[in-house]
């Protein structure tokens, strides 16, 4: 091999540790919680998004429906099957236009 394969092959194997790297920084920045700017996690799932099936709650045995797709986990309610916590809604009221100030000129 001559020294250009070698350097093509060094600088791939570098880009692939430099990638493996940054993807592993980002998923360890969504892990660290919501005071380090990472979401929470859901309390429900826990953060895996998975909770059991009612299908498999209340079977006989047999598991399957629509909601699991036959496996017994379905996605969770509170998370929407992301793992993370959701803000919660707030309404903001927004006053009427009589009592607005007039805009400035």
């Amino acid at each position: 091999m001559g020294p250009i394969v070698l350097a093509s092959q060094l600088a791939t194997g570098l880009g692939v540790v430099a990638g493996a790297m940054l993807v592993k920084s980002a998923m360890d920045a969504l892990d660290a919680g919501p005071m380090a700017g990472g979401l929470p996690r859901c309390a429900t799932c826990n953060g895996t998004g998975r909770v059991a099936c009612l299908c498999s709650r209340w079977s006989d045995g047999d598991v399957g429906c629509r909601s699991c797709a036959g496996s017994g986990r379905m996605a969770c309610r509170n998370c929407g099957g992301s793992g993370s916590g959701r803000p919660l809604p707030i309404q903001v009221r927004v006053p009427s236009s009589s009592n607005r100030p007039p805009p400035p000129r």
